[in-house]
C-alpha cells in the first residue's frame, strides 16, 4: 500500500476504472455471446445484430475496445448474419 497520497488517489481512481472497464467488457461479450447463440440456433434478426453492435460500439466509446476490433468483428456478425439468412 503506497504511503503517498497522490499515490493513494492513484490506486482507489484505477480500482475504479478497472471496475468500471470489465463490467463494460463483460456486457459486449454477453451481448455477442447471445448473438452467436442466435446465429448457431438460425434465429438471428437485424434487431439482434443492431443490439449487439451498440453494445460493442459503447465499449469502443469508453476505451475498452479499440475502433478496428470492433469494427472487425461487427463485419464478423453481419456476414455471419447474412449467411444464416440466406
Amino acid at each position: 500500500m503506497p504511503n503517498i497520497k497522490s499515490a493513494m488517489k492513484r490506486v482507489k481512481v484505477t480500482e475504479k476504472k478497472n471496475l468500471r472497464n470489465r463490467m463494460m467488457k463483460s456486457a459486449m461479450r454477453t451481448s455477442v455471446k447471445k448473438f452467436d447463440a442466435a446465429v448457431t440456433a438460425g434465429q438471428v434478426d437485424a434487431q439482434l445484430l443492431s443490439a449487439t453492435s451498440s453494445a460493442v460500439d459503447r465499449a469502443v466509446s469508453k476505451g475498452v475496445m479499440s475502433k478496428n476490433a470492433a469494427n472487425r468483428k461487427k463485419a464478423r456478425m453481419a456476414k455471419a448474419m447474412n449467411k444464416v439468412n440466406a
